[in-house]
């Protein structure tokens, strides 16, 4: 961990270019959003590591807290969460999600989820804070809040998809309707794929972490990666010390009040990018998973114990019609307004 501290100061130092910066925001047809390169849509100088990096730097980072307007259309609530490297209000991803949001729903109370007291630890905790304990504050957040008193809607870019799952399966009050995941790693991930070139010995220090100190202790409880990273080789080690992933994933012991939580749900909408080339493997998003004992073959959910043993409800939930599986076409996090408004919006609205 302190190696890794020590890289991000050494990164911010070095600078960056601003070439795509305001993309989002002025052209609004090309989403990029967060795990990692939410920050320069575009920015082909840096690895997804580098831009991870870049996105922990204070200086990049826009200090306005939430802004939270009361619904007034009867729509239900939105309840964002986003990934890795980002922020709640950062105005060049979802500072945009959500202004486009509200102008497409009018009157819509959107509430994008800062973890921490202000924007910097809201980046900071979404590379190294507990996950378990980021979701026992949002539990605790929703429930004080009026608006969501009577059900809402959410939706998590990344790994804020599994993040609110979680939130699902284990706190129904105030109740979730729909759950809308963009690119999230519903059984985890398995590599650190487009490190070549300047950023390859980082690339190649944290992954080798994550080879041989995933599962320790002090990785678990400090890396965010870590507690959903899912190695196939290492299928007993990951069961035994994989504080998030594992459990959510009913992989040591069935909890029925999960899998009872989770069913609760009206539709589970799940997105996979196509062309992703930074999630690994892509079949994660759609809750599908490299076979166990190897690391090239992947399986879908159907196919999974997960599945077939029904430990999550998963199987239920599809043959009631609760599951949905999309795609889109780009690169991770990346789609246009239509497709989002054409896909999405119908499970907001």
């Amino acid at each position: 961990m302190d190696n890794l501290m020590a890289v991000i100061p050494l990164i911010c130092h070095h600078g960056y270019t601003k070439r795509s910066a305001s993309y989002v925001i002025t052209q609004r047809s090309l989403f990029t959003l967060p795990y990692p390169g939410w920050l320069f849509p575009g920015f082909k100088m840096a690895t997804p590591l580098m831009r991870l990096l870049l996105a922990a730097c204070p200086l990049l980072l826009v200090t306005a807290d939430p802004i939270r307007k009361v619904s007034t259309n009867g729509t239900l609530p939105l309840v964002m969460w986003h990934g890795m490297g980002d922020s709640c209000c950062n105005p060049l991803s979802m500072g945009a999600i959500k202004k486009m949001i509200e102008d497409d729903v009018p009157g819509i109370y959107v509430l994008s989820l800062r973890i921490g007291n202000n924007i910097v630890e809201d980046t900071s905790n979404s590379f190294f804070m507990d996950v378990n304990q980021q979701v026992t504050q949002v539990c605790a957040q929703l429930a004080q809040d009026p608006q969501l008193k009577g059900g809402y809607n959410a939706m998590g870019f990344s790994q804020g998809g599994q993040f609110l799952r979680a939130v699902a399966q284990r706190c129904p009050s105030p109740p979730m309707k729909n759950l809308i995941s963009v690119g999230g790693q519903h059984q985890g991930v398995y590599g650190l794929p487009r490190c070549p070139g300047e950023s390859s010995v980082i690339c190649n220090w944290i992954r080798k972490a994550l080879n041989t100190e995933a599962y320790s202790d002090l990785v678990q409880k400090h890396l965010v990666q870590a507690q959903y990273w899912h190695d196939p080789l290492k299928d007993d080690l990951y069961k035994k010390h994989s504080v998030f992933l594992a459990d959510i994933n009913q992989e040591r012991v069935v909890n029925e009040t999960y899998k009872k939580n989770l069913q609760l749900l009206e539709k589970f909408v799940m997105v996979k990018f196509l062309n992703d080339t930074v999630v690994d493997p892509r079949v994660t998003e759609w809750f599908g998973f490299l076979k166990t004992g190897q690391s090239k073959e992947t399986e879908t959910l159907q196919e999974s114990l997960l599945y077939t043993e029904d430990r999550l409800g998963l199987a239920a939930m599809e043959k009631a019609g609760k599951l949905v599986f999309l795609a889109s076409d780009g690169n991770h996090l990346q789609f246009t307004e239509k497709w989002f408004n054409d896909n999405l919006l119908p499970y907001i609205r």
